[in-house]
């Protein structure tokens, strides 16, 4: 009797402790961290310097002869 107690708490345990996925909180700071990742990138691509070097890029590119 006490080992099938065991066995069937180790099963409730096991089973208790799966991870399924992520929570609301994890999605939520998730989001933040990906919104807040997307506004330093769109800071550093529309800064001056970037924007005046991806415009030469783009300059050359189509000023390329084939």
């Amino acid at each position: 009797m006490r080992e099938a107690t065991v066995k069937a708490w180790v099963a409730l345990r096991e089973r208790c402790r799966r991870d399924a996925g992520m929570v609301t909180s994890e999605y939520a700071m998730g989001i933040i961290a990906a919104v807040g990742f997307a506004l330093l990138l769109y800071e550093v691509v529309t800064s001056g310097q970037v924007k005046a070097e991806l415009q030469s890029i783009v300059k050359r590119a189509l000023s390329a002869r084939m």
